[in-house]
């Protein structure tokens, strides 16, 4: 984890912007669940338990930077609500993500499922693509087994 905020502070820094203790108490809530899609409000909540005095602006404010900075990745599924995911290091392009339909579960595909459709729409279309999101709405695993089961 500590590897990883001095990666963060450098970018920040590179953008002449400060690692406050504000935004290093919402970049370790990230840290620690990073595979969760937190929302706004789920980090605010998880940084109140470490850090009382910190306000709910003041962590909006702090994702909103880390999204404009592409620190994080804003994302939204559908269901109106932004969520923010931290970007691996060295991570080429945005992973993908299975969203269930019944119980709001997402998870994610680390692999990278379309060099070939990018290469395609580069020549087909004489587009640059800089990145890509993909996201499929289903029903998971869990969800289908609890129908088989009723």
């Amino acid at each position: 984890m500590e590897e990883r905020l001095k990666c963060v502070k450098q970018q920040l820094q590179q953008s002449s912007y400060k690692l406050t203790p504000q935004r290093e108490a919402t970049l370790r809530v990230l840290i620690e669940n990073e595979s969760d899609h937190l929302s706004a409000e789920d980090v605010y909540l998880k940084v109140k338990d470490k850090a009382p005095e910190i306000g709910l602006a003041t962590v909006y404010r702090t994702l909103e930077l880390l999204a404009e900075l592409k620190i994080v990745d804003k994302i939204n599924f559908g269901d109106g609500v932004s969520r923010f995911d931290l970007k691996k290091e060295g991570e080429k392009h945005f992973h993908h993500h299975l969203v269930c339909m019944e119980c709001g579960k997402v998870e994610e595909i680390a692999e990278d499922l379309l060099p070939k459709v990018e290469e395609r729409v580069e020549n087909e279309f004489n587009f640059k693509i800089l990145d890509h999101r993909l996201t499929f709405h289903g029903i998971c695993s869990e969800c289908q087994q609890k129908k088989k089961e009723v």
